[in-house]
């Protein structure tokens, strides 16, 4: 496999064009935690520092050729499409609470849910709803400030409550059938999506389960919620439309545009000024600055590692160490989760390792529902512990939290990484002749 670049760079730079991601970690993550405080070191001035970096890198390339790569990578479609997504999930968020949507809807949930299922309950809503939309974005968009006014009203943990809606979400994004990341691996194994589905299942269903159980045994020491008085249902209106518009199968930006219009006909019904309607949907697009520069930093910073052969390097090194169906299935996996490092989404890093991930299941006798699975399964424990990936910045930014706050709290992703692991190491020793590499 050999570059298809124009700059044509080296491969004996090896880790050297990754070292960007390695800047990143260690003057954000280290930085904070020498400091006791997450808020301390920006991620955006993190991001800024490595992008700095990696464009300091490969003296043989022009200064200005680098900041045409870096800036192709940031205006990359999926990067637009997130910040498209952000904007509105923003306009949404704030004017939804501004009319009242958020106290409504939480207010709604309690008299639904006892309070000693309140954890179990809203990971059952996040699971549900990400199967039915197949977007963990989208799932939540709509469920993260009914969670936090959730914590509020109970004297939950923000971050926990924010934890288990992310991990929810990644349920659905790794199972549903109209999941993009189920498309991506399915189509690049060459599997159906039902023998994929319920390869899948023995992965997560046990995780899920145990994870279900936790939420349970932290539940019940919540306190007892006292409720304010009846549901005020013309308020929730701009939620339920959300949520069917979702479970409908519309695309999010479309359901998060309707859901914004719900929002202003009920300010208008409930009386209200339009130009507080107006003025509360600019705030929060403005709330979303931050997150909108980070995001493009990260996609510039990111294209810069793909062009110059990052992951390619990453691909070509990890293919080297297989050398039977269990160390294959270890490597498709590891392959996966460093390409999801390098481009921040799962469903690219799928795309970018499927051929030869197929390559490798053909040569060890892995069926391709397995492989697919594998695929799926380690790409969304990636993106869902992955502090600059669009769920993790999206539902940290909604709950007013760090990415860095919520991540000991995704009991689910780890749930499903640890029984991943377990499906690998714990399978069934395979016949001789299935370890034997096909010439």
């Amino acid at each position: 496999m050999h570059s298809s670049t124009p700059d044509n760079v080296p491969h004996r730079r090896g880790l050297w064009i990754l070292s960007p991601l390695a800047v990143f970690f260690l003057l954000y993550v280290l930085t904070s935690t020498c400091v006791g405080d997450f808020y301390k070191m920006p991620v955006s001035v993190a991001f800024g520092a490595a992008a700095a970096w990696a464009l300091a890198l490969f003296r043989g390339v022009p200064f200005a050729r680098k900041v045409d790569i870096f800036s192709r990578g940031a205006a990359h479609r999926n990067i637009m499409m997130m910040l498209w997504i952000f904007l509105m999930a923003g306009a949404f968020a704030q004017s939804a609470r501004a009319i009242g949507a958020v106290d409504a809807a939480v207010n709604l949930t309690l008299h639904l849910v006892p309070s000693g299922m309140l954890l179990a309950g809203l990971f059952l809503a996040a699971c549900l709803i990400s199967l039915s939309v197949g977007t963990s974005v989208g799932t939540i968009v709509a469920l993260m400030p009914v969670a936090v006014g959730l914590a509020e009203k109970a004297h939950a943990s923000v971050p926990l409550m924010a934890g288990i809606v992310v991990g929810g979400a990644f349920f659905g994004d790794n199972l549903s059938f109209i999941s993009d990341t189920t498309i991506a691996a399915t189509r690049t194994q060459g599997c159906s999506m039902q023998s994929k589905f319920y390869a899948n299942l023995r992965i997560v269903l046990p995780a899920a389960l145990v994870g279900l159980c936790i939420y349970v045994w932290l539940g019940l020491g919540l306190p007892a919620v006292e409720l304010a008085g009846r549901v005020e249902w013309l308020r929730v209106i701009p939620y339920l439309v959300v949520l069917i518009l979702a479970l409908a199968g519309c695309n999010v930006l479309l359901v998060l545009f309707l859901g914004v219009l719900s929002t202003g006909a009920v300010a208008l019904l409930q009386g209200a000024g339009l130009m507080e309607w107006v003025n509360s949907l600019g705030q929060g697009m403005l709330g979303m600055g931050e997150l909108t520069i980070v995001t493009l930093l990260a996609g510039g910073l990111l294209g810069l590692i793909r062009h110059f052969g990052g992951i390619e390097y990453v691909v070509q090194r990890m293919a080297r160490l297989i050398c039977g169906r269990r160390s294959a299935e270890l490597g498709i996996s590891l392959m996966v989760v460093l390409a999801n490092l390098c481009t921040a989404n799962n469903t690219v890093a799928i795309l970018t390792v499927g051929d030869i991930a197929r390559h490798i299941a053909e040569r060890f006798g892995i069926p391709p529902a397995r492989a697919a699975s594998l695929l799926d399964t380690f790409s969304c424990l990636a993106q869902g512990l992955l502090p600059y990936g669009a769920q993790l910045l999206m539902g940290a930014q909604l709950a007013g939290l760090n990415a860095l706050e919520v991540i000991p709290f995704l009991f689910y992703p780890v749930l499903v990484g640890t029984a991943a692991l377990a499906y690998i190491l714990l399978r069934p020793a395979a016949r001789p002749d299935q370890e034997r590499p096909a010439a």
